[in-house]
């Protein structure tokens, strides 16, 4: 099965405007920023032929979905938090970070957001109660809309997808650039993620500025 525009429909015959879909890409790696992509979509009934799952797409076929996705729906962005922030913050303040910078773009184009789509299990964009949480100094002040999570959301919904790739190939962008000051950590390749190489030049060189020190990297041999 691939991606359809089912659940948007819903929240778009319930009466929103405009949907948001969001995924994030660099979760799981040990160098590099964490990029939250989102696709902003009036009501609508197709999609760029070939959409997919970012980890779906071959990188050559990802450049190209990117280019396509230029021209799909009413606005399009992708934030990133550094590996720095996420030291600061942990993954999730990061993750949210990354998509506030995201949705303050969108806003800026003049597209007002009625509803969101996000991937996963977990709703890190919905402000909680101000005595459980406070907000990050220097965060951009954005309205949420109404989030719904979706597991799996970037393998059937078009817009995560399309926020999932757009968001892959502007952080894999960022790793190639960081590999020519790093090469021995061959970020060309890995992107930041855990491959042998990476953990053995981390063992043998220790960490760069752009890895995130407070996760548990390799100890220098």
């Amino acid at each position: 099965m691939g991606v359809s525009l089912a659940h948007e429909s819903l929240l778009w015959d319930a009466g929103a405007t405009v949907v948001a879909g969001i995924d994030e890409v660099g979760r799981g790696a040990l160098a590099g920023p964490v990029s939250v992509g989102i696709v902003a979509l009036g009501p609508c009934d197709a999609w760029p032929d070939g959409l997919a799952d970012s980890k779906q797409l071959t990188p050559t076929r990802r450049d190209r979905m990117a280019g396509e996705l230029e021209t799909f729906g009413a606005a399009r962005a992708v934030g990133d938090a550094s590996n720095a922030e996420i030291d600061a913050l942990g993954i999730v303040g990061a993750l949210r970070l990354a998509a506030l910078r995201a949705l303050e773009e969108i806003a800026s184009a003049g597209i007002v957001v009625d509803a969101i789509l996000l991937d996963g299990r977990h709703d890190y964009l919905t402000p909680k109660p101000a005595d459980l949480f406070s907000s990050v100094e220097g965060e951009p002040a954005v309205d949420v809309a109404p989030v719904t999570t979706i597991v799996g959301g970037d393998g059937i919904c078009a817009s995560i997808a399309a926020g999932s790739v757009l968001a892959k190939v502007a952080r894999d962008a960022q790793m190639r650039a960081a590999h020519d000051a790093h090469p021995e950590y061959g970020w060309a390749g890995n992107k930041g993620y855990g491959a042998p190489e990476h953990l053995d030049a981390i063992r043998r060189l220790g960490p760069t500025p752009l890895h995130r020190v407070s996760w548990k990297l390799p100890a220098r041999a």
